[in-house]
């Protein structure tokens, strides 16, 4: 149905460009390099006929195919983002190609003893006799979301070949900064144009979602006193100790390594520290509202707990909501995910409907009037050096695209 060769060929070149965003930065995109590949899209969106792609001064890349029948269909629409995480280079230029994959390990990078093993990712097994695409073991594979990007891409050229296609109008949308949470703060949504849409940034094959996780992030800076400590007796206080101290009273079931399914956690990202003065970053997560607010009140409790044990202002906090669970916002037009989930049957794909255990830019777009369920790119393993795709499953999400664009047809406005 697809030219495979072209969405391999559009995956493998896309991986090779770096285009890591940074969590540290303050100007958007987080980094330039994002708007190289972001240039490159709208090269090879207006090569197919495209022509009205464009990128915007945030990297924000748009497009759209015209409805080519009178029939009052909703405007469907189509997202992935070009950044990879920070959590490791992201510029793969030498990825391995395994095809008929017969189960065993999979070498990535023997020196650095770093393999893909079926004894510690046992879903390697259900894919014996497919294409693995996977690292050398020094960098990302950028799957997560450039496998989302080619899928995209590659059932739009096949959309723009099949002009027998009936559709309604489809829109495209390729975003920066995913990975830091950012991905939508300057999404226009209106200039995007759909009714509906779907991100293309998920996982394994079949995986539908629409609902995810509620989100906060909490800063805490804890001032300590820092004395010789030679002459410290009841006179110091080692802020290090107390960040230990915080951290030991938040629930330790309640950690990511401990939970799975619809269970919340509190992680702590980043802490740093000396006598004097100590940092923590934890971020907090819950899919159900009511548990996520009483996580964020616990941990609040906690700094006021140990405020009055060492001392006013001795913790100091910042508590931020990030995005909340888009099942809020889905419910009321579940018909969108009724209509994927017939897509991937016409593709001869078993929806699997399960929630994210973390959030995409669908959750903040559908809270910004566009509601946005994700479907699966083919990957696994994001955000490590462990990353792969199947090549068959990347296949499979080009055909349940172009089927999205057949079912929106039989939906009305």
């Amino acid at each position: 149905m697809i030219d495979k060769e072209l969405l391999k060929s559009r995956f493998i070149k896309y991986i090779g460009i770096d285009t890591q965003s940074d969590p540290e930065s303050e100007s958007f995109p987080s980094t330039e390099k994002q708007k190289t590949l972001s240039a490159l899209l709208v090269e090879e969106l207006k090569a197919m006929g495209i022509d009205n792609a464009y990128m915007d001064e945030f990297g924000y890349v748009m497009a759209s195919i015209p409805a080519n029948t009178d029939k009052p269909i909703p405007a469907v629409g189509f997202i992935a983002h070009v950044d990879t995480a920070p959590d490791a280079d992201g510029k793969c230029l030498n990825p391995q190609i395994i095809e008929n994959y017969d189960g065993t390990d999979i070498t990535l990078h023997a020196a650095n003893q770093l393999y893909l093993k079926p004894s510690e990712f046992p879903e390697l097994l259900d894919y014996i006799g497919k294409t693995i695409i996977c690292t050398d073991g020094t960098t990302l594979l950028g799957a997560d979301d450039k496998a989302g990007i080619a899928e995209i891409m590659t059932a739009m050229n096949y959309i723009m070949k099949h002009p027998e296609i009936e559709h309604g109008k489809i829109c495209i949308g390729f975003t920066p900064d995913e990975e830091i949470g950012c991905g939508v703060n300057h999404f226009n949504v209106s200039k995007f144009g759909a009714d509906y849409a779907y991100t293309v940034d998920g996982g394994r094959i079949g995986e539908l979602e629409y609902e995810n996780f509620n989100a906060a992030e909490i800063k805490i800076n804890i001032q300590g006193r820092n004395l010789h400590p030679g002459y410290s007796k009841n006179k110091m206080i080692n802020s290090q100790l107390i960040a230990m101290e915080l951290h030991s009273l938040l629930p330790c079931d309640q950690r990511p390594e401990y939970t799975v399914d619809y269970e919340g956690f509190y992680l702590l990202v980043k802490t740093t520290g000396t006598v004097d003065e100590s940092f923590m970053h934890y971020i907090i997560r819950d899919h159900d509202r009511k548990k996520f607010e009483e996580k964020k009140e616990f941990i609040v409790k906690v700094c006021d707990f140990l405020n009055n044990k060492y001392g006013e202002n001795t913790i100091q906090y910042t508590l931020k909501d990030q995005y909340y669970n888009m099942r809020e916002k889905i419910e009321d037009v579940i018909f969108i995910v009724d209509a994927a989930k017939k897509a991937m049957l016409a593709a001869d794909v078993k929806p699997l409907i399960v929630p994210i255990r973390g959030g995409t830019d669908g959750a903040r777009l559908s809270y910004m009037g566009l509601p946005c369920p994700n479907i699966f790119a083919g990957g696994h393993n994001f955000h490590g050096r462990h990353e792969y795709v199947v090549f068959e499953s990347m296949v499979k999400a080009t055909e349940v695209i172009i089927n999205i664009v057949k079912e929106y047809v039989n939906l009305k406005k």
